[in-house]
């Protein structure tokens, strides 16, 4: 029988980009902590949070000079300490991979000011154009720039 490891959470000096976020109610589930589907919108919201803030992403706009966007092709989260509302949370995100086409995202969920995260995942992007859909042959230079700022 083969030995899996625990995944261990991270600490603050892991991520490169932070962003506040504050717990709702409603995020809440029957068993007194944020459901875990949650979770994986904080991670949306962090990453596309820094791609609006660098001037990447306009999601209102009908014409973007880079036309590309990313798609979600796979995710992950592991938990490690409860958070519950009215708990303040820091979504902590950096890059580990980046392909021709892709982007792999590491995001750490903290409680306000605890060094180690409660909740880690990934989730990784594939650049496509934005109207046909297809990957793109790579990433505009600007949007790679970006990325290279908060890899790891």
């Amino acid at each position: 029988m083969s030995s899996i490891q625990k995944p261990q959470p991270l600490g603050r000096e892991q991520f490169k980009v932070f962003l506040s976020i504050t717990t709702r109610w409603m995020d809440n589930d029957c068993y007194g902590h944020v459901n875990n589907v949650v979770y994986y919108s904080w991670f949306d919201t962090a990453v596309n949070t820094y791609l609006i803030e660098q001037g990447v992403l306009d999601p209102f706009s009908q014409s973007s000079e880079l036309n590309i966007i990313g798609l979600v092709v796979s995710s992950n989260c592991n938990y490690f300490d409860p958070i519950s509302y009215p708990q303040k949370v820091e979504a902590g995100i950096c890059v580990t991979k980046l392909g021709r086409s892709s982007v792999e995202y590491s995001v750490g969920i903290f409680r306000e000011s605890l060094p180690l995260c409660s909740a880690q995942g990934s989730f990784v992007h594939v650049y496509v154009d934005k109207l046909s859909r297809s990957p793109v042959e790579k990433m505009p230079d600007q949007f790679k720039k970006m990325l290279e700022k908060i890899h790891v």
